[in-house]
């Protein structure tokens, strides 16, 4: 089977090999969670508890506030201490709702009413997603019933699952095609089913043998749903790259993969989906990694939404003595911790723990001019002229030569012999230019 790819990109050291043969595991109700009224993309969601109430795993906590905006269940039993700013993984606090988990933690549970998959209907599909609070688990974080509604005049063709996982270090969704493949299909077929569309793709990364393997004998007799494999290199999981890679078809700047016809859903977003409609359950619990050479006993683990992340570091043996960095999300695009009190959301995929060895620190020193990382742009963008401009506070400029486009991914500043932080100045200068463009449309 060849593999297909994009072009650029770069090939970081994995680590997978720290947590790729070690099942999941489920975490213990922790004595109290933080859940986060903004744990997805759009407007936050409005809490429907107050302070005392007892609520219930699996309970309606916070409903959705807009067309984009997904609603907020509890993940434990227990009783709202308070709803206020919180600290989150984000690096800013949150309006947050507290519960004080109770010792009975696992004898009540709210569950939905379990839907046939053969008979359900697509609006039965989009209406119990949107209920259960699903968002994608690929990183964004997307209300996913948006997703599966999308306006009349785009016509869906194909609907591809990414399984390629190419942040290294993360094997959430390794463990997820090994253990629970026929759940996996299932979501996709289901999401299929949504969109009124024949053809399903499962999209693989080639160091990935075993589940390549396992999905490709267990699609062989499902009709119009295909593996492919494809080339490891990272970002190959971004949705215009992974859209290039399976299909051939480039999404334009500033377009979505609707546009080309695509659906792109992340691996455990289909397993929520198949939890959601066959068992009844809303997203209570994130599915993560819990890896790098600083901690003891690396994982993978379920753990209800809301768990402080210090708790999970403890319940992995902690940190090594020459751990150094703390990061939620993968390392190429994840967000470094500064207080371990911060919650696990819906879509954290990992928590890392790094030493000295695995953390780069080098002096910046003037550009060399070399181009490494316009070679490396998978969006063909020029990063190092972009972080000048938004150096130079040339916001106009960066604006007329695509920063918006940029997806953050991180490669540019991964290839850089200069060690410039570009990926970090892009950031800055693309919210600059956002802000610039919402105030000339409000004006």
């Amino acid at each position: 089977m060849s593999s297909k790819t994009f072009r650029g990109g770069v090939h970081p050291k994995e680590y997978k090999e720290l947590t790729e043969h070690l099942p999941f595991e489920y975490f213990p109700a922790p004595d109290e969670i933080i859940l986060p009224l903004s744990q997805h993309l759009g407007k936050e969601a409005k809490p429907l508890v107050k302070k005392g109430d007892e609520v219930i795993l699996g309970q309606l906590v916070a409903q959705p506030d807009g067309f984009i905006s997904a609603p907020i269940h509890s993940s434990v039993n227990g009783k709202v201490l308070s709803i206020g700013k919180e600290v989150t993984p984000l690096g800013f606090p949150k309006d947050s709702i507290v519960i004080k988990a109770s010792e009975n933690s696992v004898d009540k549970k709210f569950s939905f009413v379990p839907l046939d998959p053969e008979t359900v209907t697509p609006d039965e599909i989009r209406q119990r997603v949107a209920e259960a609070g699903i968002v994608g688990q690929g990183g964004a974080a997307f209300p996913t019933y948006v997703k599966l509604t999308p306006p009349k005049d785009k016509l869906i063709d194909v609907v591809i699952i990414n399984g390629c996982e190419c942040e290294p270090y993360l094997t959430r969704d390794y463990r997820f095609m090994i253990e629970r493949p026929d759940d996996l299909i299932s979501g996709l077929k289901l999401i299929m089913k949504a969109l009124g569309v024949k053809r399903g793709v499962i999209g693989i990364e080639d160091n990935k043998p075993e589940a390549i393997k396992i999905l490709s004998h267990k699609v062989e007799y499902e009709e119009g749903i295909e593996v492919v494999s494809l080339k490891t290199k990272y970002p190959q999981g971004a949705e215009k790259m992974l859209i290039k890679a399976v299909t051939g078809k480039e999404v334009p700047p500033g377009k979505l993969p609707m546009d080309v016809g695509a659906v792109i859903q992340n691996i455990g977003t289909a397993i929520a989906i198949h939890d959601a409609v066959v068992k009844g359950e809303p997203l209570t619990h994130a599915a993560l990694t819990v890896s790098g050479l600083g901690i003891r006993q690396p994982k993978n683990l379920y753990v209800p939404v809301g768990t402080p992340i210090q708790n999970i570091i403890e319940f992995c043996g902690g940190v090594t003595e020459d751990a150094v960095k703390i990061i939620v999300g993968g390392p190429m695009m994840g967000i470094a911790q500064y207080d371990l009190q911060a919650p696990v959301m819906k879509a954290t995929s990992g928590i890392l723990i790094l030493t000295k060895k695995e953390v780069t620190e080098s002096e910046e020193t003037p550009c060399l001019r070399c181009g490494q990382c316009v070679d490396a742009c998978p969006l063909n963008l020029m990063p190092t002229k972009l972080a000048r401009y938004t150096q130079l506070k040339r916001y106009e400029d960066a604006e007329g030569i695509g920063i918006t486009v940029c997806m953050e991914c991180g490669t540019c500043a991964f290839t850089c012999p200069a060690n410039i932080p570009l990926v970090q100045w892009i950031r800055l200068g693309k919210q600059k230019v956002l802000q610039m463009q919402k105030e000339r449309t409000e004006n």
